[in-house]
């Protein structure tokens, strides 16, 4: 499929926040291959034997978006990032839920790098990176909404821009700075 024209997944979503149901389906269908590449991404760097698929998350992810009230999308980066927000949260409950069932054995693991960075990066716990992005979040959400939309939404530094309403060397600015952050406190020692 061809990507959809400037504007097209924009105006479905108001179609959709108005009323028109099959406007949805063709979001589905406009953003499915993005979608399904940054779940793959995020599932591929998951521990052996995880059972969650793409298609299982992509899905999770549009029950959840239909299940809420649509809000007033700016359009498509923003219908992106509000569905990677689902799908991250799918994977902290995911494992919370295997770490509850193992008593803290099979921790799931997450790269803390952008999904389509080619480097290879190392793991970390997914419990973990959402304890230190909520705490990034208390400090500064600007900077955890833009690392969020950036290593789990896959978005660009513009589109981040147009949903936070800032300028794009504020965004590099937060992404850089939060991630810095984010690698300190995840690389340090529990504290006793």
């Amino acid at each position: 499929m061809d990507s959809p024209a400037p504007g097209q997944v924009t105006l479905l979503l108001r179609n959709w926040r108005d009323g028109d149901e099959g406007a949805l389906g063709q979001v589905a269908a406009l953003v499915d291959r993005e979608l399904h590449r940054l779940a793959a991404s995020y599932l591929r760097r998951e521990r052996d034997g995880h059972t969650l698929q793409p298609t299982a998350l992509v899905n999770e992810a549009f029950v959840r978006l239909v299940g809420s009230a649509a809000p007033d999308w700016a359009g498509r980066s923003h219908f992106v990032a509000i569905a990677a927000r689902h799908m991250r949260q799918i994977l902290v409950d995911y494992a919370r839920r295997h770490r509850s069932a193992k008593r803290g054995a099979g921790v799931t693991m997450m790269p803390l790098v952008d999904a389509s960075a080619a480097s290879d990066p190392t793991p970390v716990d997914v419990l973990a990176l959402d304890e230190a992005l909520q705490q990034l979040s208390d400090m500064d959400p600007r900077k955890a909404r833009a690392i969020e939309l950036k290593f789990f939404g896959g978005l660009e530094m513009e589109e981040i821009a147009t949903v936070l309403s800032v300028s794009v060397r504020t965004v590099e600015r937060d992404v850089r700075l939060g991630t810095a952050w984010l690698r300190s406190t995840l690389s340090a020692p529990p504290r006793t």
